[in-house]
């Protein structure tokens, strides 16, 4: 991908709401009338191997950015309580799992490394005892630098934690200060140096732009200071503000947001250094070098999307525990309650905590093949699809969709011939939305998600 300076017009035409289709159907299809039966048929109908994602909800401080489930704590034994609930969730999913193996496991959060390290050995005892987690699994952890000190970093690769994520959003002190996220840049260099000496295979770097305060100056500074660290992977957020949403976000001035040019301005930027870098800019809002797995599953036509974002594995094979991870297997999807005290009252019934689920329908499963392809690859070759599926003619099954794309060839996003579909270089910034043209749900008036930039 070379070097690209998109439209300003474009961004102020296409900064429309739309989803980032971690699924499809997203999770605002989630419905409380849910049939649990559907379960364990899914979960037979499922792959050998799943993958397998833990909700750790704790933090110590409020980051006023943040818009995740979380629990603000200064009180450890909290997480004591919520170990014993994953225990009885676990103990649940255990039967239901049966023979299946686990070959990939993440915990996020909120803050995994709010855990001590006693509490995160006692985690992995649990994950161990009731699963079957192979040998050669990827398993990684969402880390905040300021709760990971050197022997903790140390435990998770003795643990047998491969792969680590930091959360460094901006290394700018204004930035810093304005989301409460106040973080030296030496212990984040001290910390990803320190788990390439451990031997983790991969370290991912989380930046955020559109945050207060931030220029080019001084984020193009973040940027190339991130590049000298030579991450494998690097995520680039957009900030969705949503104080009406999240309360912590009415903390940040509006009036030292970027404006839209600005935030164009910071995203461009990022992008095109990280390109020029070496980088291989894998879509919307993550990059690898071309020598990680998430590259190499791209060049090799089989990257895949998932709740957790682009994965090498577990599209439609994802089990979620804890408060209010979401599951999704063989074309079902579920949710654990959102609430933590609904949570544990579900447990403490000896019940699995789901709130609503959804169960996709044929055409469901089509658009979703569809989507994931186009926004993890961007490119269809539309006679291939339609065998793969068995529809006859497939402009005239999507013919809604087709005329939905017409502003995005016009203005030269997208290029749509008989026989595939092609993104371009500068439409990636908009897959989403190109994505979006054949959602059967929005074009039933749901607006859902925040804006592209």
């Amino acid at each position: 991908m070379h070097t690209i300076k998109w439209d300003p017009k474009l961004i102020s035409k296409y900064n429309i709401n739309g989803p980032r289709y971690t699924s499809y159907p997203t999770a605002l299809s989630l419905s409380t009338d849910f049939d649990l039966g559907l379960l364990q048929s899914a979960i037979n109908q499922s792959p050998d191997e799943l993958s397998l994602y833990l909700h750790i909800p704790f933090c110590h401080k409020l980051c006023y950015y943040c818009g995740c489930n979380k629990v603000i704590t200064r009180h450890q034994h909290k997480a004591d309580t919520y170990l014993d609930a994953l225990a009885e969730e676990m103990a649940l999913y255990a039967p239901l799992l049966d023979s299946k193996r686990i070959n990939q496991l993440h915990l996020g959060g909120g803050t995994p490394t709010f855990l001590t390290e006693v509490q995160l050995s006692r985690l992995m005892a649990l994950l161990h005892k009731f699963f079957t987690i192979n040998a050669d699994a990827e398993i990684s952890i969402e880390i905040d630098p300021r709760s990971c000190s050197d022997d903790k970093l140390r435990h998770l690769s003795t643990l047998g934690f491969n792969r680590v994520s930091f959360g460094v959003q901006d290394l700018d002190e204004k930035v810093q200060i304005a989301i409460n996220r106040v973080q030296d840049t030496d212990l984040i260099r001290h910390q990803v140096q320190l788990s390439r000496e451990l031997g983790f295979s991969s370290i991912n770097l989380d930046l955020i732009y559109g945050l207060p305060f931030q220029q080019p100056a001084s984020f193009g500074e973040t940027v190339d200071e991130i590049i000298r660290l030579n991450p494998h992977r690097i995520s680039l957020f957009s900030y969705a503000h949503i104080p009406d949403r999240f309360a912590a976000q009415r903390k940040i001035d509006n009036s030292s947001l970027p404006d839209a040019p600005l935030k164009l301005e910071l995203m461009q930027l990022a992008i095109n250094r990280f390109v020029a870098a070496g980088y291989q800019f894998i879509g919307m809002d993550h990059f690898a070098r071309p020598d990680d797995a998430l590259a190499k599953a791209q060049q090799a036509g089989k990257l895949q999307r998932n709740f957790q974002g682009y994965t090498t594995a577990g599209q439609d094979a994802l089990i979620g525990l804890g408060v209010s991870s979401i599951s999704q297997v063989s074309g079902v999807l579920w949710q654990n309650s959102k609430d933590l005290p609904a949570y544990y009252a579900a447990i403490n019934k000896t019940q699995l905590p789901i709130e609503r689920g959804f169960s996709l329908n044929a055409d469901d499963k089509l658009r979703a093949a569809l989507i994931s392809q186009l926004i993890c690859h961007f490119a269809l070759d539309t006679e291939t699809f339609s065998r793969q599926w068995r529809i006859t003619g497939f402009w005239q099954y999507f013919v809604e969709a087709l005329a939905r794309l017409q502003p995005f060839m016009e203005d030269g996003l997208v290029e749509v011939y008989a026989e595939r579909i092609k993104v371009t270089d500068a439409g990636r910034l908009w897959v989403r939305s190109i994505c979006a043209c054949f959602d059967a749900y929005l074009t039933q008036g749901q607006q859902r998600y925040s804006k592209v930039v």
